[in-house]
């Protein structure tokens, strides 16, 4: 018995003595990024629990943050409103292939889709929202037709704006022209993700907020999320935003950053993020059935596939290097990112929280994968 127990200490020791230089290696190759001038702070959380990896960093060159720290999440909040579409189908309201105009009001759908002189707008399905596979302009970073700002220029333009839904889906009607025939092609749109905000709103009586807290954040306990500039963000955390810049520009306390919200409005932790993730994967918000049809791949662009609000990244055709690593997940404008990887059972989470480092992120978070593989 007591050389069991002998040998049982000295594997737990061997197993620390093996985890501290991956530890090492990857904070290491996190410090060189908070070198580069324009980067100003970061958050990174590695997690996987069969491999017994579990570390958080946060640094920062100008304000205090931790690892708890809640940061603006930017366009991972699509993983959250697919999955809330996915809770009301379960709930049998709603289907993915149903008409979008069954629920959303006239004064939307009216002109929402008209493409040379032909309006495609009753033929709009909830998969095609999610997909990215309606043709319809984003309102945020497309070019409008008389070539004024875009809504992320207003967003600096007008700093004090409050945008609502309905104001954001009448100026990509106004200001914009769809790109092809609904399910004839790919645009990447925030503009969908309005609208499934709004079917989730309209079928639940619940504002997006309420239906986040009530269906995912609080039977997880993630209790550092909630949606930015919305009344219940005093309810359910207590620490400041990080703050994330273009340039060296401050965006995280515009006002006007309203007009990011079903598409990107979700404020949270790396922890938060991982805890909803898991959740997800092991079937316990959705069904089996339901994740595995959300996850029904189309091309996006080289190395990246997309599905109903979540990617797959096959990281040796996206950056030319050789690995048999894919990742699936989402990332966000201010470089943040969320990913879990298959083959190592891991999962990544954080942030570098500057619009211009969403590429660096990426790198970022294949060379880690790439140093837990080496181990």
């Amino acid at each position: 018995m007591k050389y069991l127990l002998f040998v049982l200490i000295n594997f737990v020791g061997l197993l620390a003595v093996a985890q501290q230089p991956i530890e090492t290696t990857i904070e290491q190759r996190f410090n060189t990024e908070l070198e580069k001038r324009i980067i100003k702070s970061g958050i990174l959380h590695v997690y996987s629990a069969s491999r017994d990896i579990h570390f958080r960093l946060a640094k920062s060159k100008e304000d205090s943050i931790s690892i708890h720290s809640p940061f603006y999440t930017a366009s991972i909040t699509k993983m959250l409103t697919a999955t809330a579409i996915g809770i009301l189908k379960e709930q049998q309201l709603l289907d993915f292939e149903d008409k979008i105009v069954q629920y959303l009001p006239d004064s939307l759908m009216n002109k929402l889709h008209v493409l040379d002189g032909k309006d495609y707008s009753k033929d709009l399905k909830i998969a095609h929202l999610l997909q990215h596979t309606s043709g319809l302009p984003d309102y945020f970073t497309d070019i409008t037709n008389d070539e004024s700002p875009n809504i992320i220029n207003q967003l600096i333009i007008q700093p004090n704006k409050s945008w609502s839904a309905e104001e954001m889906i009448q100026f990509s009607k106004d200001k914009m022209t769809p790109l092809f025939i609904p399910g004839e092609g790919y645009h990447y749109t925030d503009t969908e993700y309005v609208l499934l905000a709004l079917i989730i709103e309209n079928l639940s009586d619940l504002s997006l907020a309420m239906f986040f807290q009530q269906y995912i954040f609080q039977p997880l306990n993630m209790n550092s999320s909630y949606i930015n500039l919305n009344e219940n963000k005093a309810m359910v955390n207590k620490r400041s935003l990080v703050k994330f810049y273009a340039g060296d520009y401050e965006l995280s306390s515009l006002k006007s950053l309203s007009a990011d919200w079903g598409g990107g409005g979700l404020v949270s932790s790396t922890k938060d993020l991982i805890k909803f993730f898991e959740a997800l994967n092991q079937d316990k918000i959705l069904k089996k059935e339901t994740r595995l049809a959300m996850q029904h791949w189309i091309d996006e662009s080289v190395g990246m596939e997309y599905g109903f609000g979540i990617r797959k990244v096959t990281l040796d055709k996206l950056i030319n290097t050789e690995t048999r690593l894919e990742i699936i997940g989402h990332n966000g404008s201010t470089a943040s990112f969320l990913w879990y990887c298959p083959q190592l059972d891991t999962y990544i989470s954080g942030t570098l929280n500057q619009l211009e480092a969403s590429k660096a992120a990426m790198i970022l978070v294949c060379d880690i994968l790439r140093i837990i593989e080496t181990y």
